[in-house]
C-alpha cells in the first residue's frame, strides 16, 4: 500500500536525524566538579572569592631634636651624636654648631618607636653624665 495522496512524506538527512534525537533525549548528566563550574543555582560552593589587598601606608615620622643649654660641652654633644645618632665627627660637629647658634637642631627623623628609644636614651646618657642636654621629638 503507497501513501495517500494526502499524507506527507518527510525524508531527513543524517544531520537532522540527529539533531531530533538531541531535541528527545534528556540533557547530559553532568560531574560535581563541572556543575560547580557552570555555576548552576542551589549547588553548594558558588561563591566568588575576592582577594584584596591591605591598603598600607606610611607610618607617621618623627624629627628628633637637640635643644641648646650653656652647661653642656660641644664635646658631649658631639659624643652623643656619633654614639646615638651614628653621624661621622664632621657631620657631628656641624650638628653640634647648629644647635649651639640657633638653639635647636635635628639629629635625625624616625618612626615614633625608634624616635621615642632615641630621645630616652640621650636623655639618660646626658642625666647619667650630669649634664642637662635635653632632647625631643616632634611630628613631621
Amino acid at each position: 500500500m503507497g501513501p495517500a495522496a494526502d499524507d506527507t512524506i518527510m525524508i531527513r538527512s543524517p544531520e537532522s536525524r540527529s539533531e531530533i534525537a538531541r531535541q528527545d533525549a534528556p540533557p547530559p548528566r553532568l560531574a560535581d566538579d563541572d556543575r560547580k563550574r557552570r555555576g548552576e543555582p542551589g549547588q553548594p560552593g558558588n561563591a566568588v572569592i575576592t582577594k584584596t589587598r591591605p591598603q598600607t601606608k606610611r607610618p607617621n615620622m618623627y624629627r628628633v631634636l637637640l635643644l641648646n643649654d650653656d652647661y653642656t660641652p660641644m664635646e658631649f654633644v658631639v659624643h652623643v651624636l656619633e654614639r646615638f645618632f651614628n653621624k661621622d665627627r664632621e657631620s657631628a660637629t656641624r650638628i653640634m654648631l647648629h644647635v649651639h647658634q640657633n638653639g635647636i637642631g635635628e639629629c635625625g627623623i624616625f618612626t615614633y618607636e625608634v624616635a621615642e628609644t632615641k630621645v630616652t636614651q640621650v636623655m639618660d646618657f646626658a642625666r647619667k653624665h650630669q649634664h642637662p642636654l635635653q632632647c625631643v621629638m616632634e611630628k613631621k
